[in-house]
């Protein structure tokens, strides 16, 4: 079964018919941002994160057009980025921004735990850490925000797995009613503007605004996107560039999903054998049948939430969610057999809520940051989808083929479309080989097991950038920083002194 809503997040879920609002956005050629920096009003950064971990951080505003084609105009529309600055602590090199991932994460949020992290590094020491969120995110104005915390509560408890026509017909219902709501409380103006190659603009226009000349750059995951699509537009105003986690840019959205289906599945067998391997592992010791227990204690989900001490209890919906996040990073493992064997014995799932929370990015008040809503903004800004359903249902064969343990019940010759098709703001690029924006400018990480964006994807990116490729081997979506010297101490030495890392580098 394809679960477009799924934690993989490559495709997004639903469908909306609002194809009388459909407003396409045109992308004109990358606008020449000034770059005399303007004087930054920096202030506290209190109010927006917890400064305890980062007291010297400082915290301001960007304003960009929210069309850039309109940009020489005083009086069109403006969106203001929130920016987080934290000083480097020794004698300063340059400025690094940084783009966490998502789409619709918060940079600044993050930045605010990453940075500690980084204090006692040369990178630390040499560069000043700049975060901002991109247009629509976190702290940014206006924000993207299609649905309050009730209905997003509702929509993670419908399990969603029925692939009848008529079962199909009800999820496209419900996802209909997400786009219209999404196209009535944001305007179709705002998100004509949320695409990946505007968010590259803005981040040039940070740039400036610092009055950097260059650009040094951090990508995670999403923000490998947002990398290359800068440097696509801006070649000669990059420096050094770090690509971590390369999302799968260059083919259509649908292979993608095919290809982050089988990155999980691999991530869940690697996942199982290590639990077997352990006392009381909820999935047994025969590796053959691994899939099969995992649906027994999922599958019942669908019409009966597992207890949980939280009154809503573990949808079916929710556990997957709450799995398929465990499976980024073997780190989370244990939570993962936590929560599984509370399913086996019937006690409470708390652990797969949470885990799914975390996520979704619920706090304990029942209050959600607005990413999911970001995350379809974007991608459906940025990527062209099929409205033939035959497709779609094609794509759910291919996708139980890769990833069974993901796949609920047989195969019906039906699927959901996804939201994006019938989106109100099209898409204004196709997907198209990406460009270097010169030798020695990018080096590309990729690890072996990461489920999200898989180690090939990696290497092809580094291929077509002509850039050195770190290869990680380990169980994780992303590794940079994280503290491993072997692939730190070279990047380190790549953003300090554009030194090249060693060729075919293995950490």
């Amino acid at each position: 079964m394809l679960r477009w809503g799924s934690v993989a997040r490559v495709v997004v879920s639903g469908v909306v018919c609002v194809v009388t609002l459909a407003l396409t956005t045109t992308v004109p050629p990358a606008a020449a941002v000034p770059d005399a920096a303007p004087t930054l009003q920096w202030h506290g950064c209190g109010d927006w994160v917890d400064t305890a971990k980062v007291p010297t951080a400082r915290c301001t505003s960007v304003a960009v057009p929210v069309d850039w084609s309109d940009a020489a105009n005083p009086q069109a529309p403006q969106a203001q980025l929130a920016v987080m600055r934290i000083p480097a602590t020794g004698k300063k090199l340059g400025t690094i921004i940084s783009n966490p991932g998502g789409p619709g994460v918060s940079a600044v949020e993050v930045m605010s735990r990453f940075a500690p992290k980084l204090e006692n590094t040369e990178i630390g020491r040499r560069f000043d850490l700049v975060a901002f969120d991109p247009r629509g995110v976190g702290l940014s104005t206006p924000e993207i925000r299609c649905e309050t915390d009730a209905e997003l509560d509702e929509y993670r408890a419908d399990p969603q797995v029925d692939y009848s026509p008529a079962g199909v017909a009800h999820i496209e219902d419900l996802d209909r009613e997400r786009a219209q709501r999404c196209a009535d409380r944001v305007g179709l103006a705002f998100l004509a503007g949320m695409s990946t190659e505007n968010s590259a603009r803005d981040m040039d226009a940070v740039r400036a605004a610092l009055g950097e000349e260059q650009l040094n750059f951090f990508g995670y995951s999403y923000g490998t996107r947002l990398g290359t699509a800068y440097a696509e537009q801006f070649p000669d105003r990059v420096r050094a560039m770090m690509l971590d986690g390369v999302v799968d840019q260059f083919t259509d959205p649908l292979a993608g999903a095919v290809e982050q289906a089988a990155g999980f599945q691999q991530a869940f067998d690697a996942y199982a054998a290590d639990c077997a391997s352990r006392p009381d592992c909820p999935l047994g010791t025969d590796s053959a049948a691994f899939v099969d227990r995992l649906h027994q204690l999922v599958d019942p989900l669908t019409d009966k939430p597992a207890r949980t001490a939280d009154p809503r209890g573990t949808s079916y919906s929710d556990a997957f969610t709450g799995i398929e996040d465990a499976l980024y990073s073997d780190e989370d493992w244990p939570r993962l057999t936590e929560g599984l064997t509370a399913l086996a014995r019937g006690t409470d799932a708390d652990d797969l809520l949470e885990l799914a929370d975390e996520y979704l990015e619920r706090d304990e008040d029942g209050h959600y940051t607005n990413s999911e809503d970001a995350f379809n903004a974007v991608h459906c800004a940025d990527d062209v989808y099929p409205s033939d359903p035959a497709v779609y249902a094609d794509v759910d064969r291919r996708t139980r083929e890769m990833s069974p343990f993901n796949s609920y019940g047989e195969f019906t010759g039906y699927a959901p479309r996804p939201l994006c098709v019938f989106w109100p703001a099209r898409p204004a690029t196709e997907p198209h080989p990406l460009t270097s924006p010169g030798p020695g400018k990018v080096v590309v990480v990729s690890s072996t097991g990461d489920p999200a964006t898989p180690y090939q994807v990696g290497v092809d990116v580094a291929r077509q950038l002509d850039a050195p490729l770190i290869t990680f081997d380990g169980n994780q979506h992303t590794v940079a920083f994280s503290g491993n010297r072997c692939v730190d101490a070279p990047l380190e030495a790549f953003f300090v002194d554009l030194a090249q890392p060693p060729a075919d580098l293995r950490c």
